[in-house]
């Protein structure tokens, strides 16, 4: 992988990253597409770092006065039951799913799952799922209102990204629609509840890539996440005013060509339908 197919990618990354289209799904087929083959979780793990960093600094006063009240009803100084404190425990439960499940299931993540026939599917398959949760989901619960249980149904809802093709933010932002929350809050709350989980992924892969020995390619994969960066703020402050005024139905409609896009690829031949050692 050169420096340019580094900056396309992380271009792909950051429009993709906080849509709920699944930016692991286009890495895979657009890397493929472009001759670099699947980039892989690795790479992925570490552009999205870049996307990572937007959420942070668009967010920024949010996650500081998250990270203080919390700190501070450890002492005792503010109430547990405090709404931001209450935040900081949330975000940590619903945070513990997709680490314990990325860690079991991690090979068959990084081969079996990374089929395109799994993608094409995924794409699809929860569309229809995003579709009905933004129709009949009633819209009204505010974050204020996020519970324990509710916290833990977030977190299990991303720990569904784990299969390329399903979406972080669609998956999170599909449990909150059903779970009666706005669309700010839901996609809100999907990017607060990303930030451990994606910062911790992608400096795991980074240790286990250099611990083994991996030759990483650092040019491409700097560049990728430099721009993953700029691109990922740009979009996440579009769809925050996007989504006040719309729905997701053009997401919905998105993922279901890409659907069919990918399957009318591999029964072409231009994707395979399985790889990296997945059997077919």
């Amino acid at each position: 992988m050169g420096v340019a197919e580094g900056a396309f990618l992380g271009l792909v990354q950051g429009l993709t990253e906080f849509l709920p289209i699944s930016s692991s799904g286009h890495l895979a087929v657009v890397g493929t597409l472009i001759g670099t083959a699947d980039p892989g979780a690795a790479f992925t793990a570490i552009a999205q770092l870049g996307t990572e960093a937007a959420v942070i600094i668009y967010f920024r006063k949010d996650i500081a006065r998250i990270i203080s009240r919390w700190v501070l009803s450890l002492t005792g100084r503010v109430p547990r039951d405090d709404p931001d404190a209450r935040m900081g425990w949330l975000v940590i439960l619903g945070t513990i799913p997709i680490g314990l499940l990325g860690l079991l299931f991690q090979d068959s993540i990084e081969t079996v799952l990374r089929g395109f026939v799994v993608i094409a599917t995924s794409l699809w398959v929860f569309a229809l799922v995003l579709g009905a949760a933004d129709r009949f989901g009633r819209k009204t619960r505010t974050l204020d209102q996020l519970t324990w249980k509710h916290g833990v149904l977030f977190g299990l809802a991303q720990a569904m990204a784990l299969i390329p093709g399903v979406s972080r933010s669609g998956g999170t932002i599909t449990m909150g629609l059903l779970l009666g929350y706005t669309r700010e809050a839901a996609a809100r709350y999907s990017f607060l509840l990303a930030i451990p989980a994606v910062v911790l992924s992608g400096f795991y892969q980074l240790f286990d890539e250099v611990s083994t020995g991996v030759t990483i390619a650092w040019a491409p994969t700097v560049v990728a996440t430099l721009v993953a960066f700029v691109v990922g703020y740009a979009v996440i402050a579009w769809l925050m005013r996007f989504i006040s005024t719309h729905s997701y139905t053009p997401f919905v409609v998105y993922r279901i060509a890409a659907a069919v896009v990918v399957y009318a690829l591999v029964l072409a031949g231009q994707l395979p339908a399985f790889q990296n050692g997945a059997l077919g």
